[in-house]
């Protein structure tokens, strides 16, 4: 499993943090472990999930992840 944070871009309210919870959850092997407006923490097995398909949820919920 790998442990990872992303910097999320567009998140204004809870209603953002409902929005990009509910769709990283319906990603097969992926775990939200934290999520606040601004930053999500998630732990994923990368041998069914990769960042791309994060990332793709990310901007699915209305958002894109901030490259550090």
């Amino acid at each position: 499993m790998v442990e990872r944070e992303f910097h999320i871009e567009g998140m204004t309210c809870n209603h953002c943090v409902a929005a990009l919870r509910r769709e990283l959850e319906n990603i097969v092997g992926l775990a939200v472990k934290d999520i606040e407006i601004g930053t999500v923490r998630v732990e994923y097995d990368p041998s069914a999930v990769n960042e791309e398909r994060i990332r793709a949820a990310v901007n699915a919920a209305g958002y894109s992840v901030r490259d550090e």
